[in-house]
């Protein structure tokens, strides 16, 4: 919310100001605006009248008496306009980019003062225009000149300008700031405009907006481009024509003329539709054509942010929240989309409608209406636009708590089984209550704040609509215009405030998609981890012999997870990687599949650094079993074609017949087409782990990875899978992580890791035999293995 600060303190004597370096900004913005604002008012009160010049000699009469030119005047008229809307343009600014920031007292009172005294200096203006037209209507020689009120006026306001340089050393002032934005808000927290990357964003929809390799679809945007500036005349012809009826038929003209305009003016309606452009044969058009531009768009900005997560490293997946990152690109997808067609279809023509009505009036009807609807819609804008950007935090903090209901909503039921086995339904339940209660609350003042804005623009909608209808009356009461120029006014006014009705829906609708980028644009903002180096080619696989040499790595700063561990695997021959939990086995498989970067040392494959190759080459020649297996909720059939997409039925079935769950598969009503269910919950652990062991050996990859592959299977199982993936290791590299001895007992190599370290190496009866660290291992497997059997004997002797 905008809080206004405090006044000004006391400036001091006038002498110190050019030694300290000049006027503080807060006494500059009090004195000079109250200055101009008496100016203006004394000059706006006693107009000056005009004194009757004497005609010189030989001078052409109609030229001595043609007034002051249309062109210079309207300039003058432009410019004058907007030095009143500069002070709400500034004070809008303020707003717009310190929303939680006090609000200075003196820049309020200085943007009122300077918004009456241009305004004064804007009726002054209108005043001595209205005034000579009506001396030439009587025949008056004039030579037009402006009164020395507002001439005083503008040179005063002219040297008020100027004199803001003589605080140029003045280190109060914004250019002598080091940052501009430490005026407005603290470098503490996030920005809380939603303005903030604005450039960035437009670059991002200007993108978006032109389907680049498609030529068709650039020619459908220049197409419903030049159908919104038809939309924008026909605003305008639609009520001329509608005058022109009235003024037909006041004053009994002919049938045809009448017919003719008639037809023209249902024609035109036609093309135009409703009051808004948004039922007509035009816009009914344009919207057609722009739905397969529409959706080109749509697609783009899917596909980007679906490759960029696939991009990211498995740390940041690892931490991730599924439901809030869909939610998130749901959103993002939605507000580029919604973006496009508001700014384009909906913004840049209310406000073209909003400029060409300001200058229709003043041109063709009297220059009040001018003013009238300008300041109406400048005061309408404002309130707009301040309220908004005031409500915009609720929108944000509902968005975030909407984010955290739905992850804690999809986590729960991802977690179904965990959340029975511990009767913990009705903790989950108050848990996402609780979530609901909180997001309901932000969304009640969301929408609250919602009516707020409402009713105020309507209130500032039935103050102009009162003021310009009155004048138009007036007028028409006074003879100066026709009864059909207020059913224009009327007509073209409705016209106008409908759009402008809808601008508030507008710009809140940017505003909340803008809200719902950030998001987008924070995820976009997620550097890609591991990256393929410049230049970088594919891996030439020659043996695959693998080494490690010193590697260090470390998942969080402070602790190594790996410490200077350095070995060797020959082609074709079998590692073996056993130890206690945690200490870093599953680790080496992620560094050589490159999930992660290693801090320091070197892998290499055939000599090859795999940092220096594309990981889709590295990855293309690795098969993993990995120990806890995710299926996709397809079919049987599918989840072991994964390993190699282009595999027929028959290599699929080959493939399952060598992992041991071909008969498995057969024996379920529908075969290899069995739905597996979500992450594969409808199949037992074992039956996940065979299917993943069936995707590898579909593969056929030149180096497999296993990560405990037959942890979920039971003995017999275990000895079956053994045999096949014997087969699949045959004469390929093979890295074991194990947590069973015994079915390493065959490896070429085995490794024994503890705390991140290689603490022994060697072959099963070597390291046996030396009585260390994998000898008490050992010893404690095959204790726990009598003392199972023990029990189960016992049990059978009971029953």
């Amino acid at each position: 919310m905008v809080t206004v600060g405090n006044y000004c303190e006391a400036e001091g004597p006038a002498g110190p100001v050019w030694v300290t370096g000049g006027l503080s900004p807060c006494f500059f913005f009090t004195l000079m605006p109250s200055m101009l604002m008496g100016l203006g008012a004394l000059a706006l009160v006693p107009v000056l009248p005009c004194k009757r010049p004497e005609r010189p000699d030989g001078a052409d009469a109609v030229s001595w008496a043609a007034g002051p030119r249309v062109g210079p005047y309207v300039l003058q008229l432009l410019l004058a306009t907007l030095q009143v809307a500069l002070p709400l343009a500034g004070l809008i600014g303020r707003v717009g980019t310190a929303q939680d920031a006090p609000l200075p007292g003196y820049l309020l009172l200085a943007t009122v003062l300077g918004t009456v005294a241009s305004a004064c200096g804007l009726g002054l203006l209108v005043t001595e225009r209205s005034q000579a037209r009506q001396k030439l209507a009587m025949g008056v020689w004039i030579k037009f000149t402006h009164s020395p009120g507002l001439l005083l006026l503008w040179t005063v306001a002219f040297a008020v300008e100027n004199l803001a340089l003589v605080s140029w050393n003045s280190p109060q002032w914004w250019w002598a700031r080091a940052n501009l934005s430490q005026q407005v808000q603290s470098t503490e927290g996030p920005p809380q405009s939603t303005w903030r990357d604005f450039g960035r964003k437009l670059r991002l929809l200007s993108g978006y907006l032109w389907p680049r390799g498609s030529p068709a679809l650039q020619f459908v945007v220049l197409v419903c481009l030049g159908l919104m500036g038809l939309d924008r005349g026909l605003n305008v012809l639609v009520p001329i024509y509608y005058r022109d009826i009235v003024n037909l038929l006041t004053q009994s003209a002919p049938w045809s003329s009448l017919a003719w305009t008639v037809t023209t003016y249902v024609f035109l309606k036609f093309l135009q539709g409703g009051g808004t452009g948004s039922t007509g044969f035009v816009s009914n058009l344009r919207t057609f054509l722009w739905i397969r531009v529409q959706q080109f768009t749509s697609r783009r900005v899917e596909l980007r942010l679906f490759s960029h997560l696939h991009e990211l490293s498995l740390r940041w997946h690892l931490g991730r929240r599924t439901g809030e990152v869909l939610r998130i690109v749901d959103r993002g997808t939605s507000s580029v989309t919604g973006l496009l067609s508001y700014l384009v279809f909906n913004i840049l023509p209310t406000l073209a409608d909003i400029i060409i009505g300001i200058i229709y009036f003043s041109m063709f009807f009297n220059t009040w209406f001018g003013l009238i609807v300008f300041l109406c819609m400048s005061l309408y804008l404002l309130l707009t636009i301040v309220v908004t950007e005031w409500r915009t935090k609720f929108r944000r903090a509902m968005n975030m708590q909407e984010n955290a209901t739905r992850a804690r909503a999809v986590d729960s039921l991802l977690n179904f089984e965990t959340v029975k086995y511990y009767n913990a339904e009705g903790y989950e339940v108050d848990r996402y209550r609780e979530a609901i209660i909180k997001y309901q609350s932000l969304e009640w003042k969301s929408s609250a704040s919602l009516v707020l804005l409402n009713q105020t623009q309507n209130l500032v909608i039935g103050l102009g609509l009162l003021a310009g209808s009155l004048l138009c009356a007036y007028f028409v009461s006074e003879r100066k215009l026709q009864v059909g120029d207020y059913v224009l006014f009327g007509t073209y006014i409705i016209q106008l405030y409908m759009p402008l009705n809808w601008f508030g829906t507008y710009y809140r609708m940017i505003q909340t998609n803008f809200i719902d980028m950030e998001n987008m644009f924070d995820l976009l903002k997620e550097e890609t981890e591991v990256k393929d180096v410049p230049g970088a080619g594919p891996l030439r696989f020659q043996r695959g012999q693998i080494e490690f040499e010193n590697v260090h790595f470390s998942y969080t700063d402070g602790r190594e997870t790996l410490q200077d561990v350095s070995f060797t695997v020959m082609p074709g021959q079998t590692l073996a990687l056993v130890g206690p939990s945690g200490s870093g086995k599953s680790t080496i498989l992620r560094l050589l599949f490159r999930f992660y970067d290693i801090t320091s040392g070197c892998i290499r494959i055939d000599g090859q650094d795999i940092s220096q190759v594309t990981q889709v080459s590295l990855r293309s020649h690795i098969g993993v079993v990995p120990q806890d297996t995710v299926l996709f909720n397809d079919t049987i059939a599918n989840n072991i074609r994964y390993g190699r997409i282009t595999a027929g039925n028959d290599e699929v079935k080959a493939a399952a017949q060598a992992a041991g769950i071909h008969d498995t598969i057969m024996a379920f009503p529908e075969g290899y087409e069995t739905q597996v269910g979500e992450r594969g919950l409808k199949l037992s652990g074992g039956e996940k782990q065979r299917v993943a062991i069936a995707r590898t050996i579909l593969k056929a990859p030149h180096i497999v990875l296993l990560d405990e592959a037959t942890s979920a299977l039971d003995t017999s199982n275990e000895r079956a899978i053994q045999a096949s993936l014997a087969k699949v290791c045959a004469n390929r590299t093979t890295i074991v992580v194990a947590h069973r001895l015994s079915t390493v007992v065959t490896a070429d190599q085995i490794l024994v890791i503890k705390d991140g370290c290689i603490v022994e190496r060697g072959r099963h009866e070597a390291l046996l035999s030396r009585g260390g660290v994998y000898a008490d291992m050992w010893q404690l497997q095959q204790q726990g293995q009598e003392e199972v059997s023990e029990d189960t004997k016992s049990k059978t002797k009971t029953w």
